[in-house]
């Protein structure tokens, strides 16, 4: 008898039974440990035997030992009893929220400073709950969350969608990307008429529209034209560019943890103080008993406070 149809013969108590009395090396005692009488306890591992086709005790009116069939299958018993206690606990932690997954989408920035504070914060806070990470620009994400890919963005705004909760989770301000040698680093900060016809490494419209269309609107409430010398979406091209020369950058604050060569970094005074923001999104209906251990922990990973839609 193999398989499934061996396994099912017998129950869970009548393990829970035999390993009783095998660590106990006495009926009365191991009845007493699994709060029954010891006839039924007896009936209980005469059935398991039964299914199995082997003695594991031997019993005489002095003394109760293991066959060697009897070792040999306590070992597999606590293994089942292990197992069926973990499965038990890890269903009522996934139940309650303690324990699960969350598929967590990001843009490549976030993962400069913000996400990696989160992730720390899962680990001291949460545990039990597993993050599969994906990177995504905002809009990637926004479909995502549509079609359940992901359980939470990390994305900019902004965020049109009245399927989605959203909360502010980060500002940041900005900061002036600058070669060395460049006569701006005299100053402690810059305003953005530092940048008023000066050559300026910008962000593509079609791969990073949201630090593109801020700038522009930065400029244009300020009456200030920089000089587009280039214009890219990710954000360690641009310094590369910078350190050959080719013109400053503005980046968001967390961007100067890419350490390059030969590129410094001063803040930039604008108005707002702090510009670039950072969203968490989720669908409102998402079913996942772990979202909402994990949007505590975003509650506390707060760079700065605000929130929309919450």
């Amino acid at each position: 008898m193999t398989g499934v149809s061996f396994w099912s013969q017998f129950e869970l108590h009548q393990v829970r039974c035999f390993v009783a009395a095998a660590e106990e090396l006495h009926f009365g005692r191991a009845a007493a440990r699994m709060n029954m009488t010891q006839p039924p306890l007896s009936r209980q591992i005469q059935l398991l035997e039964h299914v199995l086709g082997v003695r594991l005790l031997d019993r005489t009116s002095r003394a109760v030992k293991l066959t060697p069939a009897g070792r040999v299958f306590l070992l597999e018993a606590r293994r089942i009893l292990r197992l069926t206690e973990s499965a038990a606990l890890a269903t009522r932690r996934i139940a309650s929220g303690e324990a699960g997954t969350i598929t967590l989408g990001f843009t490549a920035a976030s993962g400069y400073s913000f996400l990696p504070r989160l992730l720390l914060q899962r680990a001291s806070h949460a545990p039990n709950i597993d993050v599969a990470l994906k990177e995504m620009v905002s809009g990637e994400q926004v479909e995502s969350l549509l079609t359940g890919r992901i359980d939470v963005g990390l994305l900019r705004p902004p965020i049109e969608r009245a399927e989605f909760t959203t909360r502010k989770v980060a500002g940041e301000q900005l900061v002036a990307a600058l070669p060395f040698g460049d006569p701006r680093l005299s100053e402690a900060s810059l305003s953005l008429s530092d940048f008023d016809g000066r050559p300026l490494v910008m962000y593509a419209p079609e791969g990073a529209r949201y630090f593109h269309d801020m700038l522009i609107g930065l400029f244009k409430a300020s009456g200030v034209a920089p000089v587009t010398v280039q214009s890219l979406s990710q954000i360690h091209s641009m310094l590369a560019l910078v350190r050959a020369g080719i013109g400053a950058a503005l980046v968001p604050e967390a961007a100067m943890s890419l350490h390059f060569d030969d590129v410094h970094f001063r803040p930039v005074r604008t108005v707002p103080e702090a510009p670039v923001e950072l969203f968490a999104a989720w669908r409102s209906d998402n079913d996942n008993p772990a979202l909402a251990a994990f949007l505590d922990l975003l509650r506390g990973d707060e760079v700065d406070a605000g929130a929309a839609n919450d």
